[in-house]
């Protein structure tokens, strides 16, 4: 069954669900959300009866905000104590303190940041919400004296975004810091099936400016990635695997990869893709491969298949967000077509409410081998370029 839920559901997702009758939650999110397709609606009593009785039955959320639905509903149950674990980042550094022994982490509430003693912690260290996602309020610290106006801005952030979504998504209160694992950044989905057996449904390597970067620019997908992080991953996936309980189980984790074929876990995200259905929908449109439909149908990606006529093929993930001085209310609109001229392949560009969430939105592309540059012009700009402004009369 499906938890459907604001911020964002794609047409994508909503014509997933709607063509193969999965059983979506009437929670008055999902019914205002899938007004006029036809939906196999179940009630929340009985979706809550199933699982009690079913603690593996199959049940994916598009948004993190579902989580308050599980807690309201099933606060005592298995699949919360298994969103727990992955939710908080500090739970999840403990489960995993016995593969990586000597990696830095501890918390602290927000409130205690200011007049923290940070002189004695190793260096770079990123500081975080315990509980969030999205890269809100995640900041890396390089110098102790850096660390009064890298508070200040997670203050504000957090202030800012505190009426976007609820305490169970972007914890107000309770920051983690750990340590800064060198290596490149990779993301991947996934799930585990109804016998324990991890899949993977797709890497993408989270692509950055510079050391300090820590937005959501560009994530890309290959043939190369895929084929060269399998055998590391499963290995990782069969570790935690071994640890909990994880049948019929989606999930989406970011790693790093710090030697050739180490990796070390950044975070887990529980019971989903990635956000605002953006990896599992790339997963379609560069593979065609309904992630979806794959998690609820346990069925295993063809790699070979996939990849037999998309060699040199590079597929990227690109978030549109504003990172110009350029205010919101100053735009009157973002010229998607100019955009998608600037590209190679544009799959598919997905436009979203910019005065509401605060981002333009989303451009999924292809990109031949020995065209990346288009992607590196995109990950340095600021986008002014496709900002149309308002006019102004005195």
């Amino acid at each position: 069954m499906i938890l459907l839920d604001y911020p964002f559901v794609s047409d994508f997702l909503k014509e997933t669900v709607s063509r193969n009758q999965f059983p979506v939650i009437a929670t008055p999110e999902a019914q205002s959300i899938m007004d006029g397709y036809a939906v196999n609606w179940i009630q929340s009593e009985e979706a809550v009866k199933i699982i009690q009785e079913n603690p593996i039955t199959p049940v994916y959320t598009n948004s993190e905000n579902s989580i308050a639905w599980i807690q309201k509903y099933l606060p005592d149950s298995p699949l919360m104590d298994k969103i727990r674990v992955f939710k908080n980042k500090f739970q999840f550094r403990q489960l995993v303190q016995e593969l990586y022994p000597d990696y830095f982490f501890k918390t602290a509430q927000l409130s205690e940041l200011e007049n923290m003693d940070i002189s004695q912690f190793p260096f770079p260290f990123i500081i975080k919400p315990a509980v969030g996602f999205f890269s809100i309020a995640v900041h890396k610290v390089d110098r102790a004296e850096d660390w009064p106006s890298v508070v200040k801005r997670i203050q504000e952030q957090i202030q800012k975004t505190s009426a976007l979504y609820p305490e169970e998504v972007v914890s107000q209160t309770e920051m983690i810091l750990e340590g800064y694992i060198l290596g490149d950044e990779y993301a991947f989905d996934c799930y585990f099936d109804g016998k324990g057996q991890p899949v993977i449904l797709n890497v993408l390597h989270h692509v950055f400016k510079s050391e300090i970067d820590v937005s959501d620019r560009v994530y890309s997908s290959s043939e190369e990635i895929i084929r060269r992080l399998s055998p590391a991953i499963m290995d990782f996936l069969e570790g935690i695997g071994a640890q909990i309980d994880l049948r019929n189980f989606p999930l989406h984790i970011e790693i790093r990869e710090t030697t050739p074929g180490k990796i070390i876990p950044i975070e887990v995200n529980p019971m989903r893709f990635g956000g605002w259905c953006t990896t599992a929908d790339l997963t379609w449109f560069a593979y065609g491969i309904n992630s979806y439909e794959y998690f609820f149908q346990s069925k295993k990606p063809d790699w070979a298949e996939v990849f037999s006529n998309r060699k040199d093929k590079q597929y990227s993930l690109i978030l549109l967000d504003n990172q110009s001085e350029v205010p919101m209310d100053a735009i009157a609109y973002f010229d998607f077509e100019a955009l998608a001229q600037d590209f190679e392949n544009p799959l598919h560009v997905r436009k979203v409410n910019m005065g509401q969430f605060g981002v333009f939105g989303f451009l999924f592309t292809e990109t031949s081998k020995g065209n990346e540059g288009e992607l590196i012009e995109i990950l340095h700009s600021d986008l002014t370029k496709y900002m149309v402004l308002r006019e102004f009369s005195d």
